[in-house]
């Protein structure tokens, strides 16, 4: 809600009803914000702000987040009647320093995804590029993968994609 809202929006569970809603970062979620949350999770209903009736929601929920939740609870951040409602069927991934291995099947997808939207046409990969590649513990993950290969397709200008414009820190630094 917002100053001046001159009509009712549904919101995100409202939105999703019948199907799914993703919660990323969960781990972040503010307490008071989990407690809502969890309310929701366990009555399928919602109020909207100012609203005078339940509406009721079938929602299912998908979370993500980097965090150790477990760790979380631990340290009172996080609910752990929450967590238990939310893990039901968790899916660890590793970060992509402990799989660079998907290196070779996720840069060539970006690549692909980054000529369609810029209307380039990058079709070679150097060798030099996927040691430096490679080489990079990836800090920022898959975001930072993504953002790294667009920045390259954006700023080619043939279809070798341009070891130049990596830009990858030293291990060293």
């Amino acid at each position: 809600a917002f100053t001046d809202a001159k009509e009712m929006k549904p919101g995100k569970f409202e939105l999703a009803v019948g199907g799914s809603l993703f919660l990323d970062e969960i781990g972040e979620l503010p307490l008071e914000a989990q407690v809502k949350l969890l309310r929701v999770l366990d009555d399928h209903r919602i109020t909207r702000i100012g609203g005078k009736k339940d509406i009721p929601v079938d929602v299912r929920i998908m979370s993500a987040t980097n965090n150790n939740l477990e760790e979380k609870v631990q340290k009172r951040e996080f609910r752990l009647d929450l967590f238990y409602r939310l893990n039901i069927f968790a899916i660890d991934i590793p970060p992509l320093r402990e799989r660079k291995e998907d290196l070779r099947d996720l840069v060539p997808q970006f690549v692909s995804e980054c000529n369609i939207k810029s209307g380039k046409q990058v079709k070679t990969i150097p060798d030099i590029v996927w040691e430096q590649l490679e080489a990079y513990d990836w800090p920022g993950n898959i975001r930072e993968l993504r953002n790294i290969i667009e920045r390259c397709v954006l700023l080619a200008d043939s279809e070798t994609f341009p070891s130049r414009w990596l830009q990858l820190p030293n291990k060293s630094e």
